[in-house]
């Protein structure tokens, strides 16, 4: 088939790696976000999507909308079969959908119709569910309301993090793009629509977030340590130092000192108070400083973090 890529994290750079690897499909061109100003230098960098289409000698495109009528022209022009798009990051209008012959597809990382929106990996983690997947779409003008094409189920393991949920399905969803570009080139392909009275909406992460509340339970704050891991990256203070936490572990049954109090510390962890239980923090990292273990850590900072001082402070 002539494809239309959009997207422009990594993830979405797997998923294009597949449909060059399959090297079954011709890559008309490969839309992705304009280039954004990042690190400390503040330079413009490339998506990792635009990285790996150059690298491959793919057309690039990067407007900053798709609503300009000069813009839905040029994608017409290019005559696509199919559009695909992975974490894009734009609003597809409906005269863009409309354009290719077969519409948009679009590889999103949930079971749909849970967990529509922007952090669908963080939220999973951030509720608890046990299991999480990718599924496929097509396309149409609502946010994550299409009718779904293929789902492909994982469960989630214990300690799960975002960073290795992503991980673990962008390998997932790019298997299933490849499977599902078969069925749609062959026009055997079954879509089924959503049931809309389950649907579950995955709010963008705001970075406030990450803020620990130690009055709430160990688990829900275990989940969030998790839910934020790699980024925005779960974060506390103590004597207005800022500190990251990395990893952690519920301690069930200790409830000797009061939320936010720290209980004990040893090579094997901080042992905080919360308000339930109790959360053993085993991987941090002070401001300006590199993530490491408590053991680590308290060769040279124990005086900041003795028993009894209260974190959040």
């Amino acid at each position: 088939m002539r494809i239309i890529f959009a997207g422009t994290p990594d993830f979405a750079a797997s998923h294009l790696q597949s449909i060059i690897n399959d090297n079954r499909h011709q890559i008309l061109a490969v839309y992705t976000q304009p280039d954004r100003p990042a690190g400390r230098g503040k330079k413009l960098s490339a998506s990792p999507v635009k990285k790996l289409a150059e690298a491959n000698g793919l057309k690039v495109l990067q407007p900053a909308s798709l609503r300009e009528h000069g813009q839905q022209e040029l994608m017409a022009d290019l005559q696509a079969d199919l559009m695909v798009v992975v974490a894009y990051g734009l609003m597809l209008p409906q005269a863009i959908l409309d354009t290719p012959r077969l519409g948009c597809i679009n590889v999103h990382g949930s079971i749909l119709p849970r967990w529509r929106g922007a952090a669908p990996i963080q939220r999973a983690i951030e509720a608890g569910d046990t299991a999480s997947g990718v599924t496929i779409m097509q396309m149409d003008s609502g946010l994550d309301t299409g009718s779904i094409l293929s789902t492909s189920r994982c469960s989630l393991a214990n300690g799960e993090t975002s960073g290795t949920l992503y991980q673990r399905l962008a390998v997932l969803g790019s298997s299933s793009l490849t499977a599902m570009l078969v069925k749609l080139e062959a026009g055997n392909a079954v879509s089924i629509e959503q049931d809309n009275s389950q649907s579950t909406y995955a709010a963008k992460i705001d970075k406030a977030e990450a803020l620990i509340n130690w009055s709430l339970p160990a688990t829900t704050i275990d989940r969030c340590v998790r839910a934020f891991n790699p980024s925005p990256t779960a974060f506390s203070l103590i004597e207005g130092q800022r500190f990251k936490v990395w990893d952690a572990t519920v301690i069930a049954g200790s409830n000797s000192a009061a939320a936010g109090h720290i209980n004990s510390f040893d090579a094997n962890g901080l042992l905080v108070g919360c308000g339930q239980d109790a959360l053993l923090l085993k991987e941090i990292q002070l401001a300006g400083k590199p993530r490491m273990p408590i053991g680590e850590l308290l060769k040279s900072r124990s005086e900041l973090f003795a028993s009894g001082k209260l974190l959040g402070l």
